[in-house]
């Protein structure tokens, strides 16, 4: 398959075209208006900032994929969450759990063959493939809650929640497909309305932790 292929993979999109997904592509505002709020509260500076403007970048990403429907967009899209990812997983690692920059960055590489070795693990359970390389996420998260409950039981349960809005987006991810038969529209569009949120939210819990 070329970069520039067409790919059909959602309920909504019933044909070639930038409008074929109306309400998946316009649901990715909701990126960019999470992004404006938390680029505002941290003020744009530092790694609060740069979180930020990865918020918008998966959002603009998202919205070339849900258009234009091609392979590049769709690895566009994957490859700003999985930026993402890693930078919040390092800035957690220095923030949260107080390591040195060298440790934090080795921690967050190993954090990379510990999710493929999870997703691996999802996508043997039915239902989950289509999904797989996302449900690591909010035990990697969830992870972090449990291991930061005593000594910093707010941001604990901050990402506990985080990590309750991610399982629940992913539900509706997973439910567009099954679904479309009885939604036409399908349920992809409240995958990005949630995950806008959820993502807002992680960016909020890590402003909040103490820097000590």
């Amino acid at each position: 398959m070329g970069w520039t292929a067409q790919i059909d993979a959602y309920c909504e999109r019933l044909g070639p075209g930038l409008w074929a997904e109306p309400l998946n592509a316009v649901s990715n505002l909701a990126f960019l208006v999470a992004a404006l709020l938390m680029w505002r509260r941290t003020g744009g500076r530092g790694i609060g900032g740069l979180l930020s403007a990865l918020l918008a970048l998966i959002g603009l990403s998202s919205g070339l994929w849900h258009t234009l429907a091609q392979a590049w967009a769709g690895a566009a899209d994957s490859g700003a969450i999985l930026v993402f990812v890693l930078v919040y997983l390092s800035a957690a690692n220095r923030r949260f759990l107080r390591l040195g920059p060298a440790r934090a960055l080795g921690a967050t590489a190993l954090a990379l063959p510990l999710m493929a070795a999870l997703g691996a693990g999802f996508a043997r359970v039915p239902g989950l493939a289509g999904s797989a390389a996302y449900w690591p996420l909010p035990v990697l998260i969830l992870g972090y809650a449990v291991a930061l409950r005593r000594r910093l039981p707010d941001t604990a349960r901050g990402l506990a929640l985080g990590a309750g809005l991610l399982m629940l987006s992913l539900t509706f991810r997973m439910l567009d497909a099954p679904l479309c038969g009885w939604l036409p529209a399908g349920t992809h569009l409240m995958w990005h309305l949630l995950n806008a949120v959820m993502l807002a939210w992680m960016i909020e819990v890590w402003r909040r932790s103490p820097e000590t």
